[in-house]
């Protein structure tokens, strides 16, 4: 609830305001809510501080898009997967510190290397970060809230993206709260440090993370997305198999489901910020609550599974969710218009290079990409980006 709020008002304010400042303003923020939760003694303050933090802790959600503006085009997918490499490296290197912390030391210690990890990380993004314009100077917050909201419910590829992500998510989530009682119960009955330090398996997928980008940056991104789910597939599979019986199984799906996990992530939110240069804060939040959503229904659905009956249940479940995605993205074709919310069109070809070389041949006019998946974008950054107000007025009584 902390996290969804924090999606829901903050995030968004990335279409509005400076990107640096409001970086800078939220690990302030955080760091200083961080102290009192390490030094407070009151069980009502450590709740209304955890909740704070969990609402100003939305950075990484402010740096996506900003990365995706300041990456190139044919680099994009590089930039993003970077990012949630961050991000994914921040969960794993979190389950591995509370085993170790479990094990040896107080809870509070938890708080104190918090601290110390937003310092060095507020520094860092004092010198480092770029101070990117701001976009739609002509919105207000209330505005942005509105146009999000009607993002949400309009826009076919953010819709078909945000499902595959709940899904995606639900299955991701149920996996690692699933593999703590799995490796801490018969046949292997790891101890919590052991469980903790399992994590590492999972960062060493995550690190696969840039070169995974590369390749999306080849490819269309729905046959990237159509890859990374096959892969999650097959990944589980081998968990399903034999995740109870030999700890061999248990470590190539972790490996699998991280890597492949991260390209689903990668291509889907590539595609997704195709759709408006002016919008990708917005866009990016709709997604990343889709993802929120996913994970706490896979936590909890798959705790209840595991416990009545089994890992391999567990297992049979997230299996089902892979086939609901790949159900989701064959409804919609890879080179669909921004309108289409069903169907195939514009051909099936998966590589970039060859759709880039079609639009050049061809000199469309900007009247006739713009549907394209991958056409906005293009258009959009030849010229001064448009704020939202402007891109409504272009297209007369086109819907956002």
């Amino acid at each position: 609830m902390r996290y969804a709020t924090g999606l829901l008002l903050i995030s968004p304010l990335g279409d509005l305001l400076r990107r640096r400042q409001l970086l800078l303003c939220l690990i302030t923020l955080s760091t200083t809510l961080t102290i009192g939760l390490a030094i407070t003694k009151s069980l009502v303050a450590f709740e209304v501080l955890s909740f704070l933090v969990g609402v100003v802790s939305v950075t990484p959600q402010i740096l996506l898009p900003l990365a995706a503006d300041l990456a190139p085009e044919e680099r994009r997918a590089s930039a993003i997967s970077v990012v949630l490499s961050g991000l994914l490296f921040g969960i794993l290197m979190a389950r591995v510190l509370a085993g170790v912390i479990a094990e040896f030391t107080t809870w509070r210690v938890v708080y104190y290397m918090a601290i110390g990890t937003q310092t060095v990380v507020l520094i860092g993004c004092y010198f480092m970060c770029p101070d990117y314009p701001s976009k739609n100077t002509d919105m207000t917050y209330g505005d942005i809230l509105w146009t999000m909201g009607k993002f949400a419910v309009t826009e076919p590829l953010l819709i078909q993206a945000s499902l595959i992500t709940l899904a995606s998510s639900a299955c991701f989530g149920s996996y690692w709260v699933t593999l703590t009682f799995l490796l801490g119960g018969a046949p292997y009955n790891y101890s919590t440090l052991v469980i903790g330090v399992f994590g590492l398996v999972g960062m060493f997928g995550v690190a696969m993370g840039p070169l995974v980008g590369r390749l999306i940056d080849k490819l269309v991104p729905w046959y990237a997305c159509l890859v990374g789910i096959f892969c999650l597939a097959v990944s589980q599979a081998v968990q399903t198999a034999a995740g109870g019986i030999n700890i061999a199984a248990v470590v190539i799906s972790t490996l699998g489901l991280d890597v492949f996990r991260q390209m689903l992530s990668v291509s889907l939110t590539t595609s997704v910020f195709g759709i408006s240069v002016a919008a990708r804060s917005r866009l990016n939040a709709v997604l990343i609550i889709s993802l929120f959503i996913g994970q706490v229904m896979g936590t909890s659905v798959g705790t209840k599974v595991f416990v009545e009956h089994g890992w391999r249940a567990t297992a049979i479940l997230s299996m089902a969710w892979y086939g609901c995605q790949a159900l989701l993205l064959l409804l919609r074709g890879p080179h669909c218009r921004r309108t289409t919310w069903f169907g195939y069109e514009g051909g099936l070809k998966a590589w970039k290079s060859v759709v880039d070389k079609e639009l050049q041949t061809h000199l469309p006019l900007k009247s006739d990409v713009k549907g394209l998946q991958d056409g906005p974008d293009k258009i959009e950054l030849a010229e001064k980006p448009p704020t939202e107000n402007e891109g409504e007025n272009n297209r007369g009584d086109e819907k956002v």
